[in-house]
């Protein structure tokens, strides 16, 4: 019975996150609004992590399985990934030098004030 009520909170706030997508005047994906909704309600306590803990560790255990749709959809389009494997190289290893060091950049600025409050 418990994970039918941690499956019942999940798909709320995703349900949630669907109709305040629709209402929105602008595009923003409703994926990114139950994240924030899910985080709104564990930061004021509406939720804990008990409710959801379950249910939560199962798909994120199985998260790979959720790719499968999105590869095999992609060789659909196997002739345009093989014209254009150049550019989508570059751009993935572009992309992630880019992410390190905007990290490293993030961490060394967050160090630096964590040293300067102490």
């Amino acid at each position: 019975m418990k994970i039918i009520k941690q499956t019942g909170i999940i798909f709320t706030i995703c349900w949630l996150s669907i109709i305040i997508q629709q209402i929105l005047p602008f595009p923003f994906p409703s994926s990114v609004i139950g994240l924030l909704l899910l985080l709104l309600c564990l930061l004021t306590g509406l939720l804990k992590v008990s409710h959801i803990q379950e249910k939560s560790d199962f798909l994120l255990s199985n998260m790979a399985f959720f790719f499968i749709p999105a590869g095999v959809g992609m060789m659909n389009y196997f002739d345009i990934l093989k014209e254009n494997w150049f550019s989508l190289v570059v751009i993935c290893v572009l992309s992630t030098l880019i992410t390190f060091a905007a990290t490293a950049f993030s961490i060394r600025l967050t160090i630096k004030f964590i040293n300067r409050r102490k």
